[in-house]
């Protein structure tokens, strides 16, 4: 490809804006088509600020739970510590977008200063040298030799549930609220729902999660799940097991959730996270040559290619894996690949996942469920956290690291961590997997003493341990 060659991409979220950082960095002429704002709705409705939601909501559990560390109240008229601190709804969310809206500009800012052109509008495929660029001050034909599709995902609806914007909610929608709700129900135990149901239930909130399943995160380690699900029932959150819910209807400021069983919840909110659709409507797609999944996701190699010429596709919109530093690294494969630079086709078998409940589960390589279902031969150790020194220091006693390794070589291929800052912490091991070290190398490794770490070298030095007593 030319070093001037013409790159469009349509959707500026991290699939998109990193995608443009790179084709700019190798000389593309590159132009984003983006209709919400730069960053998507990762940055301005989904992951910057629900996680910054979340890391406020930790900061109160951290003051509720400040009297095993010997911090009480200076005021002799107050029990806890907790009882001189309310929570602001209407701050705290003000403070959550705000911070979306200045990530939002930085990345505008950053593309601008590489040369990239930034349109407000929406894309669709002309053909596969071909874009239309929908604006408000009317339409743009671009000519296109490279065209990346990263578009994102919006929140499912059910029909008998019909988000209002105001007591029945999507996810988009939470940071609407002015004042903490008296009683949220949470409809979805996935990542987004357990996320949000942890958040509010930290935030002083009466929460009734509603699942479908035997147990909250059913898509993760089943361990970690049952921590998580030990601990959102020990702090009081109601967890409604095996429930699906069929229908939800507002009575005043209050909202009744009927389920298909006939039982009815009661609540000033509810909060429907029952998963997402991808926004590849009305993009020209399939007439062009690009094939969909009958999700409605579009269909893609590990280079990112789609099945027309010269389009690519990268993120949610792809359904390879839902995490915003996949979307990333598709959208820089596409481009590398497009434009003749080294790359290497995606690794599946690397991706670190994180879900920011309290406490965090990260993992990383091969899964409990891959091993429990008899493909694959490993060896494994889990250490709970309550036996980590530094744990004790924090007053975290709920989780715990688990290795995976090979049988023979001890390579390690997989690790789970339930802890506070797991999404810190599993890096180590993500470099383990991807550079293939050993449990030895791993164990090896200076720690800090006292440290949340350590705990990963002592798993490396149990599996040695275990292959000398011939276990």
């Amino acid at each position: 490809m030319g070093a001037m060659a013409n790159v469009v991409i349509i959707g500026g979220g991290p699939g998109g804006y990193e995608a443009a950082m790179v084709a700019a960095q190798l000389g593309g002429s590159v132009t984003l088509i983006e209709d919400e704002g730069m960053g998507g709705s990762a940055v301005l409705t989904d992951v910057v600020p629900s996680k910054s939601l979340i890391a406020t909501a930790e900061v109160m559990t951290r003051v509720r739970h400040s009297r095993e560390l010997g911090l009480v109240p200076a005021d002799p008229s107050l029990s806890e510590l907790r009882q001189a601190v309310r929570v602001d709804l209407a701050g705290i969310n003000e403070r959550l977008l705000g911070l979306a809206a200045a990530q939002s500009h930085d990345i505008a800012e950053s593309l601008t200063r590489q040369g990239v052109r930034l349109i407000h509008g929406r894309g669709r495929l002309l053909g596969t040298d071909r874009v239309l660029a929908a604006t408000s001050s009317g339409d743009e034909q671009l000519p296109s030799d490279i065209t990346l599709i990263s578009v994102g995902t919006r929140p499912r609806e059910l029909a008998e549930a019909k988000p209002d914007g105001e007591r029945i909610l999507t996810w988009k929608q939470l940071y609407n609220l002015t004042e903490l709700p008296e009683r949220l129900i949470v409809v979805g135990s996935g990542v987004t729902g357990a996320e949000f149901a942890g958040a509010y239930n930290q935030l002083g909130v009466d929460v009734v999660l509603v699942s479908s399943r035997d147990q909250v995160l059913p898509s993760e380690d089943p361990d970690a799940a049952k921590v998580i699900q030990e601990v959102f029932e020990s702090s009081g959150m109601t967890i409604m097991s095996r429930s699906r819910a069929q229908s939800a209807r507002r009575e005043g400021e209050r909202v009744i959730l009927t389920l298909a069983d006939g039982r009815t919840v009661e609540g000033s909110h509810l909060l429907m996270a029952v998963g997402s659709i991808p926004n590849t409507d009305d993009l020209g797609l399939a007439e062009h040559g690009v094939s969909l999944k009958p999700s409605g996701h579009i269909e893609v190699d590990r280079m990112s290619r789609t099945t027309a010429r010269g389009v690519y596709a990268a993120g949610d919109c792809t359904g390879v894996f839902p995490l915003a530093s996949v979307a990333a690294m598709q959208g820089r494969i596409a481009m590398w690949h497009a434009l003749g630079d080294a790359v290497q086709p995606l690794d599946l078998r690397s991706i670190a996942s994180n879900v920011f409940t309290a406490p965090e589960i990260a993992t990383v390589g091969i899964t409990q469920q891959q091993i429990d279902s008899g493909r694959l031969a490993v060896r494994r150790v889990t250490l709970p956290l309550a036996g980590n020194a530094r744990a004790k220091m924090q007053g975290h006693y709920d989780g715990f690291v688990k290795l995976f390794c090979l049988p023979t070589t001890g390579i390690i291929v997989g690790g789970v961590v339930v802890a506070p800052g797991a999404s810190e912490l599993i890096y180590s091991l993500s470099l383990c997997v991807s550079a293939r070290l050993t449990v030895d190398q791993a164990a090896r490794a200076f720690t800090v003493f006292p440290s949340l770490s350590g705990s990963i070298s002592e798993a490396g030095r149990q599996l040695h341990s275990v292959e000398d007593a011939g276990l």
